[in-house]
């Protein structure tokens, strides 16, 4: 049996680790910091990592709101901050010694919430 992303990425403590400096890389972006200026970011870190652990085909144990909701507040989003964030992910993957192929794979989940991210 194949294992999931979530399992090659290293379950849900190496999820956090991501997370994490994943959202380093994003606060030192002066085209992205602002959005995340008024955000708890131990709460989001949190958020984050159970939302990746479902979308990578781990435990379902995301509570937040639906990504659609959770970005609506968020004018003036668009494709080019979405690239933005992906690349800090793969980035960040990379960082962590994580294969071409599941970065890709990664990048290719990320990628199939485009639209509801920048609320079209």
């Amino acid at each position: 049996m194949e294992l999931s992303l979530y399992d090659r990425l290293g379950g849900s403590a190496a999820l956090q680790s991501v997370a994490a400096a994943f959202y380093q890389k994003v606060l030192s972006d002066e085209e992205l910091a602002p959005y995340f200026a008024s955000v708890a970011m131990d709460r989001l870190i949190g958020m984050q990592t159970s939302f990746l652990a479902m979308a990578f085909g781990g435990p379902d144990e995301y509570k937040g709101r639906s990504l659609r909701a959770a970005h609506a507040r968020l004018s003036g989003l668009d494709d080019r901050h979405f690239d933005k964030v992906v690349s800090h992910l793969a980035s960040t993957l990379r960082e962590f010694g994580v294969s071409d192929a599941d970065i890709t794979a990664a990048g290719a989940v990320a990628e199939s919430a485009r639209n509801e991210v920048l609320n079209r």
